[in-house]
């Protein structure tokens, strides 16, 4: 493997720093990226179809932006896709669609491949990836570019940034169709890095929730709406950086299954900005804490109600839901930073450092 250079902030892991170069990052996208962004308004304007596709962390992505054009912009084509369905079960494709690839790194072969078969089909392209990205951009007529590649592999800045980019996108659609949605989310934008920053100063109170959290054997995440996505991004966050047995729920769909298996030994966290999933919401925890397990709550300024149902309750600032994403995910970085330290788990690696991960590896790697 490539020798990464040593983190910069004291801590041992790049992880760290990255999480913490966020609000930087975000403000930087919020500069610089506005006419990227208003070219794939247009674009998307005129495309009968909108297509994003990504993988990994890079279809957590897709389904926030998804959520926005739905919401924000009125866009009920827009759909999500997993890279490799996209490109396993491609829909049909042509001039009248848009295909948004989202890629870090621009090095996934998936959504590689997807890039290039839309371009061969006819459809317009689109790019969202990183300042240092090796995504083929002369395959795209729009490129907006989200941070720099994340030095661990754990990623945390490119993703944030690169939901900044369809946060901005979905506004600026808003407000051309005068959504009133749209004037509360670009203030939103606007005090997006001193969000960030707030979900940052709650470093103190996630390193008690991790500590809280050293003899638990199984974590869930619950969450709706936008922030479905983030609990499965902070799902796999903690398995790829600590390597614990963890899943996340659209909340739900958490009584159906899951729930059953929630017992004594079992974290349930949920991510709870105000909305419109609140009174079910109460119910679940209610039931949650019948069975045993320990809950969590994120939620708005120390929410009086949920914060009495919750062991935990994280305070996070008032903003519009659609971008709670952003904002509630960096929390959730910073827990899984502080699991994976306290077990002794390098976040950084993705288990390369293990000779048998690295071997396995390589039964997968041409694909």
């Amino acid at each position: 493997m490539t020798q990464r250079p040593e983190p910069r902030t004291g801590h041992p892991y790049h992880m760290y720093e990255m999480i913490q170069g966020q609000p930087d990052a975000i403000e930087r996208v919020l500069n610089e990226e506005v006419d990227a962004v208003r070219a794939l308004a247009d674009r998307i304007e005129s495309a009968e179809r909108v297509h994003i596709v990504g993988i990994g962390t890079s279809w957590h992505g897709p389904l926030v932006a998804e959520f926005l054009l739905r919401n924000v912009a009125g866009r009920d084509d827009a759909r999500a896709w997993n890279s490799f369905e996209f490109c396993s079960y491609p829909p049909e494709l042509g001039p009248q669609d848009l295909v948004i690839i989202m890629s870090h790194s621009g090095t996934r072969v998936y959504s590689s491949r997807a890039l290039e078969m839309a371009k061969a089909r006819g459809a317009q392209t689109a790019n969202v990836t990183g300042l240092e990205s090796d995504a083929k951009s002369s395959l795209s007529d729009v490129v907006i570019r989200t941070s720099i590649r994340d030095r661990s592999s754990a990623h945390t800045i490119c993703h944030t940034t690169a939901m900044t980019v369809l946060a901005m996108v979905a506004t600026e659609l808003g407000l051309r169709a005068e959504k009133e949605q749209a004037i509360s989310l670009q203030k939103g934008l606007e005090g997006l890095p001193g969000f960030v920053e707030a979900a940052l100063a709650q470093e103190p109170a996630i390193q008690n929730w991790a500590q809280q959290a050293q003899d638990v054997k199984r974590f869930y995440f619950v969450g709706w709406g936008p922030n479905t996505s983030t609990a499965y991004e902070v799902a796999l966050k903690i398995k790829e950086a600590a390597y614990l047995t963890t899943e996340g729920f659209q909340l739900e769909q958490y009584l159906h299954g899951p729930y059953v298996a929630t017992a004594p030994g079992t974290m349930v966290t949920y991510i709870a900005p105000p909305g419109p999933s609140r009174d079910r919401l109460i119910n679940i925890i209610e039931a949650t804490r019948t069975v045993g397990a320990r809950t969590v709550a994120l939620v708005e300024r120390e929410d009086p109600e949920i914060s009495r149902l919750v062991h935990t309750a994280i305070s996070l600032p008032a903003l519009p839901e659609a971008l709670t994403p952003i904002v509630y995910v960096v929390a959730l970085q910073l827990f899984t930073y502080w699991l994976a330290v306290r077990a002794g788990r390098s976040p950084d690696t993705f288990r390369f450092d293990d000779p048998v991960y690295m071997a396995a590896r390589e039964r997968y790697i041409q694909f």
